[in-house]
């Protein structure tokens, strides 16, 4: 299906939105996934601090580096002609110091020539969200599971369930909206909180594990694809199963080696 929108941007996201078109979101941190993706079409490409889990092999988030986001972030943004390309700020780049936020969403425009950034949290951030804003540089937020903060809730499940917290997850929802971010992520929350919170905000809602009654949707792109092996949790929907391929196709070319069959005449000068 051809794209609708040829080039996308944060008004593009809030049009989508108004008109009920969904968004569709994959992370990225490379040239070549990020070609493939952004000719396919998608939305946003969002350069994930999942790069410290499925490219670095680190158990959290929390290992990556501002510079190592950097990087990635180059990397996919020399790749892409349409979408919109967000990086998250990684864990201690922002919390708890508006200054050292600002200076490190300034770092990730300027060296990554990226278009927005991407902040977890809600209350416990305001000052450095406004802070950012004001510099002009758009952010998304991000609110339910916040894997930055997996130490502090000691487990990956589902948050919000209980009221008090999802009133909070509301309260901040639309306080980030108020600052002025153009969408946000909501991860691993319940359906219908998903839903009252996307129906409540004039901002695109992202959903991951949030139901289907968000403005958009958003996976890793290695757990879509089936490159990860060992990450079955429910919202995740599998579309190729490119570890079992990848490995069958390794398989057959260290035996071609092996058995002197590649290369043949043809394949040599």
């Amino acid at each position: 299906m051809k794209p609708k929108h040829k080039r996308i941007t944060t008004r593009t996201l809030r049009a989508m939105k108004e008109a009920g078109e969904k968004i569709a979101m994959l992370t990225a941190y490379d040239y070549s996934m990020a070609k493939i993706l952004d000719a396919a079409g998608l939305d946003v490409l969002l350069v994930g601090d999942s790069a410290s889990n499925v490219m670095a092999g680190h158990e959290t988030t929390l290992p990556i580096t501002l510079d190592q986001m950097i990087y990635h972030a180059q990397s996919v943004i020399r790749a892409i002609k349409r979408a919109l390309v967000v990086v998250d700020l990684p864990f201690g780049y922002y919390q708890g110091d508006s200054h050292h936020a600002l200076h490190s969403a300034i770092k990730i425009m300027k060296e990554s020539e990226a278009h927005a950034v991407k902040m977890e949290g809600g209350s416990e951030i305001a000052e450095s969200v406004e802070r950012i804003l004001s510099a002009g540089i758009p952010v998304m937020g991000h609110l339910g599971l916040t894997p930055q903060s997996i130490y502090k809730f000691g487990t990956y499940q589902v948050r919000a369930k209980e009221e008090e917290e999802a009133q909070k997850l509301l309260k901040d929802a639309k306080l980030l909206e108020r600052f002025g971010c153009f969408a946000i992520v909501l991860e691993k929350i319940p359906a219908h909180l998903a839903a009252q919170v996307t129906k409540e905000l004039n901002i695109p809602t992202i959903g991951i594990g949030a139901g289907a009654d968000v403005d958009g949707q958003v996976l890793v792109t290695h757990d879509m694809l089936g490159i990860t092996k060992d990450f079955h949790p429910r919202f995740l929907r599998r579309y190729l199963d490119l570890y079992d391929q990848i490995e069958k196709a390794a398989w057959r070319y260290i035996e071609d080696v092996k058995n002197n069959e590649f290369p043949n005449e043809e394949e040599q000068y």
